[in-house]
């Protein structure tokens, strides 16, 4: 019979996927602030600073970055999970777990949330997705998977591909990759369940996948040791960490202020239009008032909304949680945070300006589309020639492989064509496939144009 709840020692457990002996106490560091120090280390976050949020490629060095956008995510989880922690630490006595372990464990699993993302932002997943989806080569190349496996390239997914990264594709030569603590990667985890079972109709953590079957042990393991509530275990589909919920809703309350503020800067929004929609969020209006009369430029009057507005949403979504806590312990809440609070409408009214002014603007649409064929591009030119010379060399017939197949793959570098373990040529169609989106969805948004640029002829170096 399946546990009826979740438990918070568990939850919060500070064991690491592929070292998982119990971790000696440190006194200057805790182990949820080594996961922090580990990813931002990593040198897949480090190639955040060149991808996309949601202004691509920007000339603007102010608007915000991937990196930028997940620093800023983490802060706000960190209040998120302290807040949360000094009320379940209260009265759960913890001994070795602290309200500041909560916050540490959100904090780095914010840092993670975006780091599988392909360049592009989400339309480098919607590109993804199209070609496979359109071109005959990518669908001769998912012809020999199962239906699990080429669900995950039918809905390419970048929270998937985060779980990748971090267990696996960082730190390769070590089990469990970055080896973070099981508590982060719960905690990262938005959609607990593999692409063919993806169901909107499931609540929040059912629209979009979670891992690959590659991870699927890796994942079989966090929830294990977390004790996530099963949905429908054979399947590999389970109830959200407790604190996936305060990521996300970090995530939202982040991106939804900041993106007004960015596109302020931009110019697609007036003040008036940002104070208009932000103000319904705050409670003191002769404090505002008083405090915006004391600031001379309209920059910095945005600045102080965008601070005031992300202060109270963090006090409602903390509220909203711990009212529910009940029920997310038992699997019984799936919901977004966000439509619980005060605040609701006005974070839907955010919303709803921000799809119809910010992320439909011209200028974002036209290099939205440009990903398209840039990232299709990348596929479209590097599958054929990696699997021809895969399986050329795999038979000790390189030599007979195209003059162009031998030379665009020597393009990709060695660590997506070769088996870490045992060094032989990846001819498996469902891992080389795999490692060709690693290597695509690792690029910077810079490094895919340009590879793409210098591919199609349209930007060759020249010496002289």
């Amino acid at each position: 019979m399946a546990q009826a709840r979740m438990a918070w020692e568990h939850l919060v457990t500070q064991e690491r996927l592929g070292r998982e002996e119990e971790p000696a106490p440190q006194r200057h560091r805790t182990n949820f602030q080594q996961d922090f120090d580990r990813i931002v280390f990593s040198s897949a976050f480090r190639r955040l600073q060149d991808k996309t949020q949601v202004f691509p490629l920007a000339e603007s060095d102010y608007v915000r970055t991937r990196l930028t956008h997940s620093l800023e995510v983490s802060c706000v989880g960190r209040s998120l999970g302290t807040k949360v922690g000094e009320e379940v630490a209260a009265r759960e006595r913890f001994e070795v777990v602290d309200p500041g372990d909560f916050g540490s464990i959100v904090a780095a699993a914010c840092l993670a949330h975006d780091i599988g993302n392909p360049p592009f932002g989400h339309s480098g997943e919607d590109a993804i997705q199209h070609w496979f989806a359109t071109s005959n080569l990518g669908a001769e190349a998912l012809a020999p998977l199962s239906e699990q496996q080429a669900a995950e390239f039918r809905r390419f997914e970048g929270n998937a591909q985060g779980l990748r990264v971090v267990t696996r594709l960082q730190n390769p030569d070590n089990e469990g990759g970055l080896q973070l603590t099981f508590a982060t990667l719960g905690a990262a985890l938005k959609y607990p369940r593999p692409a063919h079972r993806t169901d909107p109709a499931d609540g929040v953590s059912g629209k979009k996948h979670g891992y690959f079957a590659a991870e699927e042990e890796h994942f079989r393991r966090v929830v294990e040791r977390t004790g996530m509530l099963p949905r429908d275990p054979e399947a590999g589909v389970y109830c959200r960490h407790p604190l996936a919920f305060l990521m996300e809703a970090a995530d939202d309350i982040s991106y939804q202020i900041v993106d007004f503020e960015d596109s302020y800067r931009l110019g697609l929004l007036s003040f008036e239009d940002v104070a208009s929609h932000i103000r319904p969020i705050l409670r003191d209006d002769d404090r505002v008032n008083a405090r915006l009369a004391q600031i001379g430029s309209e920059k910095e009057r945005v600045e102080y909304l965008r601070a005031r507005a992300i202060n109270q949403l963090v006090e409602e979504t903390a509220t909203a949680f711990l009212e529910r806590e009940e029920e997310i312990l038992a699997g019984r809440f799936d919901r977004e945070l966000k439509e619980l609070i005060p605040s609701a409408e006005a974070m839907a009214e955010i919303e709803r300006t921000s799809f119809e002014r910010i992320y439909n603007a011209k200028g974002v649409l036209e290099i939205d589309a440009a990903g398209f064929g840039v990232l299709g591009g990348l596929l479209e030119t590097f599958f054929g020639p990696v699997r021809e010379t895969a399986e050329a060399e795999r038979a000790g017939r390189l030599r007979e492989a195209s003059a162009h197949s031998r030379t665009v793959a020597q393009l990709v570098p060695e660590q997506f064509l070769y088996d870490g373990v045992t060094g032989e040529r990846l001819t498996d169609p469902y891992l080389l496939l795999l490692n060709l989106t690693d290597f695509v969805s690792g690029m910077t948004d810079g490094y895919a144009v340009s590879l793409y640029k210098k591919l199609t002829g349209i930007s060759l170096p020249h010496r002289g």
